[in-house]
């Protein structure tokens, strides 16, 4: 299975509003909360791996099935320390898995490819349109720091929730509350954008309205729709 271990299909680039959240649909969106990867920075894991691995390993690492590549990272996502996540991969898929995770960790500054387009002036528009903008990301507690010094965009947010240093993480519904209470912000005013589709759904089944994001001219569009006041794509 190449990706994310639960991962659900849900529709792209919409307003979700189930479960808790439905009660929510139409009311004004006050505070807008981001995840981090492939949202406001792409993380590509396979770009860490080039200059030693080739297409084919790289494609076999990523089958979590094989590799428990995904699940070595959710351990950490968790609060576990990069050394206890590559033991695990060793002791529960041996080689070359556990060398590939290893290198991985080593040089994960290297899968941090560059700022989704657009994602640094969305922040600043809303922050001008008086809109609370927020981080809630899965992320390591000794790997975040390498996105923490490379991209001020995520320096720009009102405030930030990363899952490893409290031992929570993403689609638990603890840390979303967590956030909520840490913020000080309601669940029936915000709006939360992420890139998989498990993470929007459990959003959903705390309240907060979301958006499964692959496109960023989508994203902005479909906040001014929903009537916030910032600056059209001409």
């Amino acid at each position: 299975m190449i990706g994310w271990p639960g991962e659900v299909e849900v529709p792209t680039d919409v307003i979700l509003a189930d479960d808790q959240a439905e009660s929510a649909k139409g009311r004004p969106i006050s505070q807008v909360i981001f995840d981090f990867g492939n949202v406001l920075i792409y993380w590509k894991p396979e770009a860490a791996m080039v200059s030693r691995y080739g297409p084919e390993a790289i494609r076999d690492m990523l089958d979590n099935d094989k590799s428990g590549f995904f699940d070595a990272n959710n351990m950490m996502d968790g609060g576990a320390p990069c050394a206890q996540a590559q033991a695990w991969v060793q002791e529960h898929h041996g080689a070359p898995w556990d060398e590939m995770f290893t290198y991985y960790c080593d040089n994960f500054v290297d899968s941090l490819t560059g700022p989704v387009p657009g994602a640094r002036v969305l922040v600043k528009d809303l922050k001008a349109a008086g809109v609370g903008v927020w981080g809630l990301s899965n992320w390591g507690t000794e790997l975040f720091p390498y996105a923490w010094g490379q991209y001020p965009i995520l320096h720009e947010l009102d405030d930030l929730v990363v899952s490893g240093p409290i031992h929570m993480r993403k689609p638990h519904p603890d840390i979303y509350l967590h956030a909520l209470e840490r913020f000080g912000i309601r669940a029936e005013d915000a709006l939360f954008v992420d890139d998989k589709g498990m993470n929007v759904v459990a959003a959903n089944k705390v309240g907060i309205r979301s958006v499964c994001f692959t496109d960023p001219y989508k994203l902005r569009n479909l906040l001014i729709e929903s009537g916030l006041d910032i600056p059209r794509v001409r």
